[in-house]
């Protein structure tokens, strides 16, 4: 056996920063309780998976079931249906999987935190994201307050992009500029998303957190529509020192909406070739039965460890990446 197989039983992360990990999850959990808000489990395999065409669930078989399933790769829908139910405020810190994710910020399995918090908007609940990173890094880190911009102010500042005035080509060219290839087949939110993801976000949070707000309404996702010429989303995100690490929505409740959002996706994925989840039509039977008014979000926990433990990477902040799983 060589040198490199007989040392892959070992953790990626040191025993000093595993234990690092476990006093932030219990500093988590004593978070939620103090501000009432439950802790719950829900399934990790489900018959529906989401739609969304930037995400990919990993699908498996049961023995004796002939339908198939999918590990949930955020427990959003199911969180859902139990505000839906009367659970009041919800939080769950879970394993979730994802499909094509491997990378130095990426492992296909990952630790989410998620919470919803009934008559909360997106602005409110951006204040509770903030005190939650600001307790969990104390020890380690003193933050200032946080800062907030728009979508559009991010992307002008940091790309040079006007994203209402400039047209498709202009977004391409500001790709080409900024050093990346724009294949001809990317539609505009595909463009901004490039521009997003490898141009302004690596330069976010590098002095306090920065929120990232009022999303274009092409990329709300499941969040609601502000009112306003043009409409944007009530959707945010927080990034520290160049990562995401939280996704939020004021959420939207209509169930018919909801469907035509996951219509709108699937044909997307169907254009791009990428495969065709079942609707969770539980999700929407909820949703028609009446969900609370309700901001949700969620931050990804292991990214988080790795700020607090000053890593470059995230395997330091797990026990075990894909790799030597």
């Amino acid at each position: 056996m060589n040198d490199s197989v007989s040392d892959s039983w070992r953790p990626t992360a040191s025993i000093h920063a595993l234990k690092r990990r476990a006093a932030l999850l219990a500093e988590a959990r004593a978070f939620f309780a103090e501000r009432g808000v439950l802790e719950v489990e829900t399934p990790a395999l489900s018959a529906s998976a989401v739609s969304d065409p930037q995400i990919e669930s990993l699908a498996c078989d049961v023995a004796g079931v002939a339908r198939r399933f999918y590990l949930a790769s955020s427990p959003e829908y199911a969180m859902k249906r139990l505000l839906a139910a009367g659970s009041g405020d919800i939080y769950q810190i879970c394993r979730v999987f994802r499909d094509a994710e491997r990378g130095r910020w990426h492992n296909p399995e990952f630790t989410m935190i998620e919470w919803y918090r009934r008559g909360f908007d997106d602005v409110e609940l951006m204040a509770e994201v903030e005190d939650l990173v600001a307790r969990l890094l104390a020890p380690s880190r003193r933050l200032g307050s946080a800062q907030r911009l728009t979508y559009s102010e991010a992307l002008e500042r940091y790309a040079g992009v006007d994203i209402r005035g400039d047209a498709d080509a202009d977004l391409s060219a500001a790709a080409v500029r900024h050093g990346i290839a724009c294949d001809g087949w990317l539609d505009r939110d595909a463009k901004l998303d490039l521009l997003m993801g490898l141009v302004v976000g690596p330069q976010l949070g590098r002095e306090s957190p920065c929120f990232i707000y009022d999303y274009p309404a092409s990329q709300a996702a499941l969040a609601r529509l502000k009112p306003g010429q043009p409409p944007v989303a009530a959707r945010f995100e927080l990034y520290m020192d160049g990562l995401e690490l939280a996704n939020g929505f004021h959420e939207l409740a209509d169930s018919a909406e909801y469907r035509a959002r996951f219509n709108k996706d699937l044909a997307t994925r169907l254009a791009r070739g990428q495969p065709q989840p079942p609707v969770d039509e539980r999700l929407l039977a909820a949703l028609a039965a009446g969900m609370p008014d309700c901001a949700g979000v969620a931050l990804g926990f292991d990214r988080l460890v790795a700020i607090d433990l000053k890593s470059g990477k995230l395997a330091d902040a797990m026990a075990f990446t894909i790799d030597n799983a």
